[in-house]
This record gives C-alpha cells, sequence and structure tokens, in this order.
C-alpha cells in the first residue's frame, strides 16, 4: 500500500473503502450484509488501508454503526471519517451531531469530519465555529468538506483558522473537473482531494456494455449507463484493458492507478466483497508508464458523454422500457 506524503496524524493510505454500501438497499445488500461488510473491512485493514469513510446520511446512521463494529479493535489505527449532512450546520448542531456520529461509529476521536455538502443558505463561519469547537475539545483531529468548489473551500480553510485537510469529491475518468483547480491547489497548499465514485460506479470496470446494461436501480439511474454512453465509451474501456493486460491487471484498477498517479489523490471505491476489496488495495500498486497514462488521458478525452437535460428523455426511455431496453 502507498500513503500520501503528509503530516497527518495518521497515514493517508491511497486507497480507502467507501461505505455508502453498507446497510443501503438500493446497493442490494441484503439479511448478511454485515457479515460480508466485517469481512471486506477486516480484509481492508489487513492490506494496509488505513482510510475508512461513511457519513451519517448512509443507511440514515446504520452504515457508521456498521463500519464501528466491523473495525473493532482496529478502530485507533485507522483514519474513521464521516460526514455531517448540512440540513442546518450551525455550530451548536455541527457538535451536536459530531456526538452522535461518534457513538453510532463507537469512537472518542473522529479523525477526519467532513461537512457532506455546501450549504447554499448557511454560511461556513457558523459550521466552521462548530469544528473548531470539536478540535478543540478532542472529539474531532481533521476537518474535511465534501462537493464544494475550490472558492469555498479555501474560504471554510479561513472560517476554521486552521487547514482543511480535504476534499471529497466525484472525480474519476469520465468526471475530470477536479483536474482544473482543485488537484492543483491540493498539491501546493498540501491538502488532499478523495475522490469518491473512481469508477463511476463500475462503468469503468468494462462489464457493462450497450447490450449488458446494469440492473440494479442505482446505476439504472446514472446516465453513463444510457446505451448511448455505453458505446460512446467502447473506445475508453479498451484502452483500460490493453493498458490492463500489460500490467496483469483488471480495467478498475487501471482505472484507479491513474487517479493515484497524482500524489494528493485518495480514491474511497466501494468493495461488494473481499476479492473486490483486494483488486482495490492492489492498484495502489500499479506503476503507469508516461505513454500509458498519455493513451488513458486521450481516451478519456475523446469520451463526450450524454448527460444534463439531454440525457432526460433517454433516462425516462430505459427506466420504463426495463432493464433489457424493451
Amino acid at each position: 500500500m502507498r500513503f500520501i506524503a503528509l503530516d497527518t496524524p495518521k497515514p493517508l493510505s491511497k486507497i480507502g473503502l467507501g461505505t455508502w454500501q453498507f446497510g443501503s438497499r438500493e446497493w442490494g445488500y441484503g439479511p448478511d450484509f454485515e457479515q460480508r461488510a466485517a469481512q471486506i473491512v477486516r480484509r481492508a485493514v489487513e492490506l494496509g488501508v488505513t482510510v475508512f469513510d461513511t457519513a451519517e446520511i448512509y443507511a440514515f446512521g446504520r452504515s457508521e454503526r456498521i463500519l464501528g463494529a466491523a473495525l473493532g479493535d482496529d478502530r485507533p489505527k485507522v483514519v474513521v471519517a464521516t460526514k455531517i449532512l448540512p440540513v442546518l450546520p450551525v455550530a451548536a448542531v455541527v457538535q451536536q451531531r459530531a456526538v452522535a456520529s461518534a457513538a453510532r461509529l463507537g469512537v472518542t476521536n473522529i479523525d477526519l469530519y467532513q461537512v457532506h455538502q455546501a450549504n447554499p443558505l448557511v454560511a461556513d463561519h457558523t459550521t466552521m465555529r462548530g469544528m473548531r469547537a470539536l478540535q478543540d475539545v478532542g472529539l474531532v483531529s481533521e476537518v474535511g468538506v465534501s462537493n464544494y468548489g475550490l472558492r469555498r473551500w479555501q474560504v471554510a480553510e479561513a472560517a476554521l483558522g486552521r487547514r482543511v485537510l480535504s476534499n471529497q469529491v466525484r472525480y474519476s475518468m469520465v468526471d475530470r473537473a477536479p483536474e482544473q483547480d482543485l488537484l492543483p491547489y491540493a498539491r501546493q497548499a498540501g491538502r488532499v482531494v478523495i475522490a469518491y465514485s473512481p469508477l463511476a460506479q463500475g462503468f469503468l470496470s468494462g462489464r457493462y456494455d450497450a447490450k449488458n446494461p446494469p440492473t440494479g436501480a442505482v446505476r439504472r439511474a446514472n446516465p453513463y449507463f444510457l446505451p448511448d454512453n455505453l458505446e460512446r465509451g467502447a473506445n475508453l474501456i479498451e484502452t483500460l484493458r490493453q493498458v490492463a493486460d500489460a500490467h496483469d491487471a483488471t480495467p478498475s484498477q487501471i482505472a484507479l492507478a491513474h487517479l493515484l498517479r497524482h500524489p494528493n489523490v485518495l480514491a474511497i471505491p466501494g468493495a461488494s466483497g473481499v476479492e473486490q476489496m483486494e483488486r482495490n488495495a492492489a492498484a495502489a500498486d500499479i506503476d503507469l508508464a508516461d505513454d500509458e497514462y498519455a493513451a488513458l488521458v486521450e481516451a478519456a478525452k475523446r469520451f463526450r458523454p450524454v448527460t444534463g437535460l439531454a440525457a432526460m428523455p433517454r433516462m425516462l426511455r430505459a427506466r420504463f422500457a426495463g432493464p433489457t431496453g424493451k
């Protein structure tokens, strides 16, 4: 496992584990999911993964409980990260919700406490006042944000009066907006970009194509899985496969290695089983040659998906046509 070269209380592994799925029926977890989650978490710790990310909104607190129980005695050794849903993120509420999250996680210190979304009506200064109080009493070690633009990330840091260590954003080979400003800032300022959905919910895995679309509710709601976009992405998937073959790896591992090439990027893919966790962790050790990286960048740039309003009619047709598109 490789780590981000920053001065943090605990090392930050380049691959973490995202736990949105833990306890979430929409991801297909059945009655055995708690046992499976515990197996995934234990194996992740064995492989050197140190970052485990959850949120109070994931399965309405159940993800936090499952993660805390699965970590057990390993909780003090790893970076436990969670997020507050900023419905009314004034200082007193921030403090109250942190206490509740810590209780569900079974910890006395939250290693990384993040604001899940920027609230358009509540300024960051009141939110960060609560975060600063949590740091002062030792309940929170590091503060982070999520889904923030660069300017608001910097404003939040000024309001905190200390570093806002991380910004968790959607980042993958097909969601490249963070490359414009967030990644350069993270490198210059010694901050971290945490990439969620680093495999675009499996679009980059090569498992799906226009004749074999996903059937799960979450993926079917993602415009990337429209037949048109699966066809448009065929060249990118083929490039991933070619590079993967050269490394005896999978397309997913190469897509992760592409992101991790940046020194201040940490990816938190989910895992539905131990084998997937093992493959994700192994991606941190893949070294891409310069020409391979350039080919991946070029293939990603050529992918032009149908998204936004233009995708809506197709999404509706796909939803009512059923999983086979008929």
